[in-house]
């Protein structure tokens, strides 16, 4: 069954000079970068994603975390403005990789900041991190695009975490997965707190299937006895650039396929 299309792109030789904020650099070793990134793209095929590759950005180390870049909401592609100024580069190839999908573009513009790793998307709300990449005007013009196909933008203060989606996502039934001390309190209901940092990063892959990070095994076990069905991936080098298993890739479900 093909549920629809992932974004992704390859990593670059220079991915080890990625941008780190949060955590000590530490060493990344680029050839299994390539080949954990292969296996989480035959992840996504395998679950009945269609790979679509996006243009490389060379001289971006950081383009391989694609959801940066763009934000799909229906059948709408907002094409971010990175708040690192080495990644707005990134943003050309993601666009025309939407458009050769029949998607409607917005685009943001200055002074706006918005990193799509800080968009997540839970039915028709849209909760976006203001930290350090994403900034107000951001949030105004992502609400601005949105509020047309029905969506409602909640605003989350981050603290000391580089990604909203860095500190939560959403599993299949609608319930958060969370590292609470890492956002403002009171905005999320209440959810399952985790006690591994990978452990609230899930990609949700269609039904009861998500894809986690190889990091997180005791809430994969602990989700799966739950009845949820964990795809496990190693993303260890991406992981030391603060990348999680939602950095890499896009999803763009197929009309009438929901991930929500």
């Amino acid at each position: 069954m093909n549920l629809g299309t992932a974004l992704i792109r390859k990593p670059t030789t220079n991915l080890a000079d990625g941008i780190v904020t949060h955590l000590q650099r530490s060493p990344v070793d680029v050839d299994l970068a390539m080949t954990q990134h292969a296996a989480y793209c035959a992840a996504l095929a395998a679950a009945g994603w269609a790979l679509r590759e996006v243009e490389p950005a060379q001289d971006c180390p950081d383009a391989v975390f694609i959801e940066d870049a763009v934000v799909v909401v229906d059948g709408v592609a907002v094409i971010t403005r990175p708040g690192a100024d080495s990644r707005k580069p990134e943003t050309a190839g993601a666009e025309a990789a939407c458009r050769a999908l029949g998607l409607s573009i917005v685009r943001l513009t200055a002074p706006a900041t918005l990193d799509g790793g800080d968009v997540l998307q839970v039915g028709n709300t849209l909760y976006v991190g203001r930290g350090g990449r994403t900034n107000a005007e951001g949030i105004r013009q992502l609400r601005a695009a949105v509020a047309p196909l029905g969506r409602c933008v909640v605003p989350v203060r981050l603290r000391e975490v580089l990604h909203l989606k860095s500190a939560v996502t959403a599993l299949p039934d609608g319930t958060f997965l969370a590292l609470p001390e890492l956002f403002e309190p009171g905005v999320f209901p209440p959810g399952r707190p985790v006690t591994e940092e990978a452990g609230c990063h899930v990609v949700l892959l269609g039904d009861d299937r998500i894809l986690m990070a190889a990091s997180a095994p005791r809430t994969a076990d602990a989700l799966a006895d739950l009845g949820f069905r964990p795809m496990l991936v190693d993303i260890s080098e991406f992981e030391k650039l603060e990348g999680c298993v939602t950095c890499l890739s896009v999803l763009v479900p197929q009309v009438g396929c929901h991930r929500d």
